[in-house]
């Protein structure tokens, strides 16, 4: 099959891109590494070969879907089978709040621009949206029918509404020029590929915790959060891709656990004693989070797989490896339970 990835650098793009050309496809890789890293486009094209076609690209610019044509023939030779992945956008809070008019225009713009693209081509779009369009919600666990609780004019809203927005431009994309669509909400996804940086909790409290650092924790710690390991979304996105099914569909695990449990977990992990540092909550930043993934099993099959346990001893490996910090010897085992 021929597919095209936009954030085909950023985290979980390089782990999906990867993913689909082990399994065969040729793949085109668009990324403009805003947050994205250019050696996963270094090391794609040296491993794949004529498979992957890297393309930095910014999928807002006015001409972009054109210049997609062009280069999608030349590469594809003019085959129509082709599906498109749409995860180009900032994900971290650190990310788009640096860059929120650039945000924006992803959300809008290079959404729009990547469905003019499909519907040129008749082919099958996926949205990569997120558990975000929820904002702070009223209710736990959130529904594919949950219509959420955003602030509109907040820190966090050119991520938040950007999405939303981008939702709508895909519905009505489907109902008024037919293209195929499917869209699907991510929840809080973690594992390799990851950067140091990234700013979320489980690659905060991993980094602080194996360079002796300082674990800081934002509110009391009593606010949850549901980790998916990146493996099981990747999984999910290639299943939805494969769907009829329009969508939203919740993707995550619904396995719920506290900050602050988390926190201990990984301390207890990396065999540490780091101090723990309280900070104010930021504006805006969601009490729970928590996804129904009904829909996912019913209409997709897909549950996650990777347990917490599992999914952290690989995610510290790997940023031990990124970090070249050697493990400490463990004095203990730990077996996690979650809280409901």
């Amino acid at each position: 099959m021929n597919i095209i990835v936009t954030g085909a650098a950023g985290f979980i793009g390089q782990n999906l891109t990867k993913c689909l050309l082990d399994s065969g496809h040729k793949v085109i890789g668009i990324d403009n590494f805003s947050t994205g890293d250019k050696n996963v486009f270094k090391e794609f094209s040296s491993e794949y070969k004529s498979s992957f076609l890297p393309m930095p690209f910014d999928v807002t610019r006015e001409d972009s879907w054109r210049t997609m044509l062009t280069v999608v023939h030349r590469f594809f030779r003019g085959q129509k089978d082709i599906s498109i992945y749409h995860l180009a956008c900032p994900a971290s809070p650190p990310a788009y709040q640096k860059y929120p008019l650039r945000t924006l225009d992803t959300s809008y713009l290079g959404t729009r621009n990547c469905l003019e693209f499909a519907a040129s081509v008749n082919a099958k779009f996926l949205f990569a949206s997120t558990s975000e369009v929820y904002g702070n919600p009223s209710c736990n666990p959130q529904s594919e029918e949950y219509y959420g609780d955003v602030n509109t004019v907040g820190p966090r809203a050119c991520y938040d509404e950007g999405k939303r927005v981008a939702e709508t431009l895909c519905y009505e994309y489907n109902k008024c020029m037919g293209t195929d669509v499917t869209i699907v909400r991510i929840f809080n996804t973690y594992g390799p590929g990851m950067k140091a940086d990234d700013g979320r909790v489980v690659s905060n409290f991993i980094n602080q915790a194996i360079t002796g650092k300082e674990l800081t924790i934002y509110g009391d710690g009593s606010q949850t959060r549901s980790f998916c390991f990146v493996s099981d979304m990747v999984d999910g996105l290639i299943l939805a891709m494969g769907s009829e099914y329009f969508g939203p569909i919740n993707l995550g695990n619904p396995n719920e656990i506290t900050v602050s449990k988390l926190t201990n977990i990984v301390l207890e992990k990396c065999n540490a004693r780091n101090a723990i540092n309280y900070y104010p909550l930021p504006q805006d930043d969601p009490c729970i989070r928590r996804p129904n993934i009904n829909k996912a099993k019913w209409l997709l099959g897909w549950v996650p797989k990777v347990s917490l346990d599992e999914g952290l001893d690989r995610t510290i490996q790997y940023f031990r490896g990124l970090l070249r910090v050697e493990p400490q010897e463990p004095s203990y085992n730990l077996k996690i339970g979650y809280e409901k």
